[in-house]
């Protein structure tokens, strides 16, 4: 039961082939990501906010902020890729950044307010890739990996959808 809290939606699958249509829904997923997270926490109160969404996880407050920190973290790895030949990005510690004061405490209309902005710089972006561009890549130091920008569409897609997902499942379970 505890993977499956952990995983509400499942694992991201990568397809063995990434169309374009795909791609196009996944940018509407980043897209409407903001939107979604404000909606999946209004009307929340502060008891509920620092709330793990399951046993040793995370508050929705940290959840919030996380994604906020994830998808800065992403959209500069966008950018390096499409400025620089397969650059090493810098990797973050994830729990040790949602342990951090802002991340505990700060109301989540700063994190809100931030992915709105980001996310409209990012899918601009996004929706201008062409393909040679889609196949820039960069490497990521923990795994080894290089990762290509059209695969990195489908990860923060999901991401989002994710996290999202342990707001709107811990409401469920809560009957909040």
């Amino acid at each position: 039961m505890d993977k499956d809290l952990r995983y509400p939606i499942g694992s991201f699958v990568v397809p063995d082939t990434i169309t374009e249509e795909q791609l196009i829904a996944w940018i509407h997923d980043i897209a409407e990501l903001p939107a979604q997270l404000r909606q999946a926490v209004e009307g929340l109160n502060e008891q509920q906010l620092n709330t793990p969404y399951r046993e040793g996880g995370w508050t929705i407050r940290q959840v919030v902020h996380h994604v906020a920190d994830s998808h800065m973290n992403s959209y500069i790895r966008f950018k390096l890729a499409l400025t620089e030949d397969t650059p090493t990005i810098k990797p973050y510690d994830e729990g040790r950044w949602a342990e951090i004061p802002d991340a505990r405490e700060l109301p989540l209309e700063p994190s809100l307010q931030l992915l709105e902005g980001l996310h409209e710089r990012w899918v601009t972006v996004l929706r201008s890739l062409g393909e040679d561009q889609l196949h820039r890549s960069f490497i990521h130091p923990e795994s080894g990996q290089t990762i290509r920008l059209e695969r990195n569409i489908g990860i923060y897609a999901w991401h989002g959808k994710h996290h999202t997902a342990h707001i709107t499942s811990l409401r469920e379970r809560n009957a909040w």
